[in-house]
């Protein structure tokens, strides 16, 4: 049985398109393609993945790109079409009504990440997220079916056709075998993920220069930096040579990496979108065995506090964590405890493996 995961926005091989969903789905016995607008035309690990080109315009990927997607999918003829991006809903309009099943995987709360776009001119977010909150609405009843990131999103789609699909990680991919003693890892805190003002970019670059002599702190950046310029802004902060920015990591390499830190990052900005996600690099920190330094979030605070597995800060506050990173720093034992905690929460209650049964059981009754 064929089936096409299709993305304008998404890296070839992201994390819960590729490295979850679509590894799962292929490992179930199904024939899996997926179209992107990257650069890669290969077969990986027995998922066809097909480009149908990079465009350097936001305009020219909603549409352009859009239409070669769609024009792609129905050359493949699969029974289910699983979409990952709000900007392909339409697409998936065409597809429903020429009969065509379809699957709208819901990533993010769509209507308020779109309030703290910094492309978008202000006064023209609010408008924008009501039209496409009636946009992802309509399709929640034409669509087939709908797989949601967190039960927040999933509140929004109709509870007879949406299935809650988690973000959690394989606790496998985070077994480095070159991970060092954690007493002996040098002062390292790492940030993995998208990096932006509003996830607190500038307030982690700001603690690192707090932590004061004699220590030797660092401050590792796995991902890129959204807009590009602010990655030249950064370096003209106090306490920019402390920091490494990497770029994008693969799977392996971004293991690797964690089993070298003392400390994982995710301090968020309070937006409301953010108080009810669960972010992918929480979990991965977790499953590595590092401590946390996390935004104090009532549901990020049931995570961290129901695990013992780090401290919360207010994330707005450079001061507050950079003590906290000081405190991993001079309890080396009881911050490596944190970290053991965390990955046996991972094993226990935030394991991909389960998340992987709820995705095949929708697949099995579109297709049953």
């Amino acid at each position: 049985m064929k089936i096409v995961h299709i993305t304008s926005v998404h890296r070839p091989f992201d994390t819960r398109i590729f490295h979850r969903e679509c590894k799962t789905l292929a490992a179930a016995g199904y024939e899996v393609v997926l179209l992107t607008a990257g650069d890669v035309n290969a077969t990986v690990d027995g998922i066809r993945v097909k480009s149908v080109g990079m465009s350097r315009s936001r305009i020219r990927r909603m549409t352009l790109t859009v239409f070669a997607l769609g024009r792609a999918a129905l050359r493949e003829g699969a029974a289910v079409h699983h979409l990952h991006d709000p900007e392909l809903l339409f697409l998936g309009f065409v597809l429903n009504t020429i009969g065509r099943c379809v699957i709208y995987d819901a990533h993010e709360d769509l209507p308020q990440q779109i309030r703290w776009k910094y492309y978008i001119k202000p006064w023209f977010r609010w408008p924008l997220a009501r039209m496409a909150a009636l946009v992802e609405w309509l399709g929640g009843r034409r669509f087939d079916a709908i797989v949601a990131a967190t039960p927040h999103i999933a509140i929004r789609f109709p509870r007879s056709k949406t299935t809650t699909v988690q973000n959690f990680p394989n606790p496998s991919e985070f077994v480095s075998k070159s991970a060092m003693p954690y007493s002996e890892r040098p002062q390292t805190a790492i940030y993995a993920g998208d990096i932006t003002e509003v996830r607190g970019i500038r307030e982690m670059v700001c603690a690192i220069e707090l932590v004061p002599e004699p220590f030797d702190p660092s401050l590792v950046l796995a991902g890129e930096f959204t807009p590009p310029a602010l990655l030249g802004e950064l370096r003209k902060m106090p306490g920019s040579s402390k920091v490494k920015a990497l770029g994008w990591q693969a799977r392996q390499d971004l293991a690797e990496q964690l089993g070298r830190a003392r400390a994982g990052l995710v301090v968020l900005h309070p937006t409301r979108s953010y108080r009810e996600s669960q972010p992918l690099k929480l979990f991965e920190y977790m499953a590595a065995g590092i401590p946390i330094i996390a935004s104090d979030f009532p549901r990020w605070r049931e995570i961290v506090d129901g695990a013992h597995c780090g401290l919360l800060v207010d994330p707005l506050d450079p001061r507050q964590i950079a003590d906290a990173f000081i405190w991993i720093l001079t309890h080396p034992k009881d911050a490596a405890d944190m970290g053991q905690r965390g990955r046996e929460a991972v094993l226990r209650s935030y394991d991909w493996n389960t998340e992987a049964k709820k995705l095949l059981r929708v697949y099995d009754c579109l297709v049953g």
